[in-house]
């Protein structure tokens, strides 16, 4: 079977305390991501094999196959969850193949898929910024609330949420529950970033031969703009203006595409705003900092 992975993770919920001075509840990051407040006892790491230090985001073309691994500290159930830019929700895993348990040994590390697995995970569009979120616990968690199997014959589990805050605010609930509460610091989260960039198929990352690309005065200059004639397309275009903001430190927020303008937002140590327009050949291209 064929899996096509679109894309993305995203997760979170605000730090609220209950009643019990020592019992706080999961918080959400700005990046929506679930975070345990209270130290835990394990330890969960997650990366894809672009990137394996779990800390950059690696660029990935349409039809190109991407592997994801995780590796725990102690002995614990995994759950890994990928949200795209438009924010759907895939549970990877666990799955209904062979390698699809999601117990994982302590210090052992698991691909997924794994060697010698009967299925591929294929990137897909929509292009733009996914996020892989793993959530290890010590402890079997019931997510039923958030994904299930439609039937004996499925494979993968269909998502019942929609969107990084949703999976969130379910998350939070499935490590909180009301009743039958497991002990707070059995669980833990990491989240791996990667995004889906415009080119054409392959491994290789997307190269395109063009002078246009130079940001002279950088750390001067709030706003910068440029207009050239080019034969390329607004994609060709716009991948190597990413790949410069990239290169000086700065990820994919939300990208947006509208009739012949590209308005994509990225963040680094500030907010940097994307603008490409075109018309009859002629491009402008803007890069706004705040």
């Amino acid at each position: 079977m064929k899996k096509t992975l679109i894309s993305a993770v995203t997760l979170g919920l605000s730090l609220g305390l209950l009643s019990a001075p020592a019992h706080a509840a999961p918080k959400i990051s700005a990046q929506s991501i679930i975070v345990n407040p209270l130290p835990a006892s394990l330890s969960v790491q997650v990366w894809t094999d672009r990137d394996t230090s779990g800390s950059k985001v690696p660029n990935y073309k349409v039809n190109d196959k991407i592997r994801i691994y995780t590796r725990v500290s102690s002995d614990a159930y995994v759950y890994l969850f990928n949200v795209d830019p438009n924010g759907k929700v895939d549970m990877i895993l666990p799955n209904r193949f062979a390698s699809g348990a999601n117990f994982v040994k302590a210090n052992t590390v698991k691909a997924f898929p794994a060697a010698g697995d009967q299925f591929t995970f294929d990137i897909a569009a929509p292009y733009g910024l996914n996020k892989v979120l793993a959530l290890a616990s010590l402890t079997p968690l019931n997510t039923s609330s958030i994904a299930s199997f439609s039937d004996s014959q499925s494979n993968f589990a269909v998502s019942n949420v929609q969107g990084q805050q949703q999976l969130a605010q379910a998350l939070s609930i499935v490590v909180n529950p009301v009743q039958n509460p497991i002990p707070q610091n059995s669980w833990i989260s990491d989240v791996a970033y990667y995004n889906v960039a415009y080119g054409s198929t392959g491994s290789a990352a997307p190269v395109y031969n063009s002078p246009v690309v130079t940001l002279p005065a950088w750390n001067t200059q709030p706003v910068w703009r440029t207009q050239f004639e080019s034969q390329q397309t607004t994609a060709q275009i716009y991948i190597q203006y990413a790949n410069e903001l990239q290169s000086k430190g700065y990820r994919l927020v939300n990208r947006d595409e509208r009739g012949n303008t590209v308005n994509a937002r990225f963040q680094g140590d500030d907010s940097a705003q994307l603008i490409i327009s075109v018309r009859g050949g002629k491009f402008d291209v803007q890069i706004i900092r705040r």
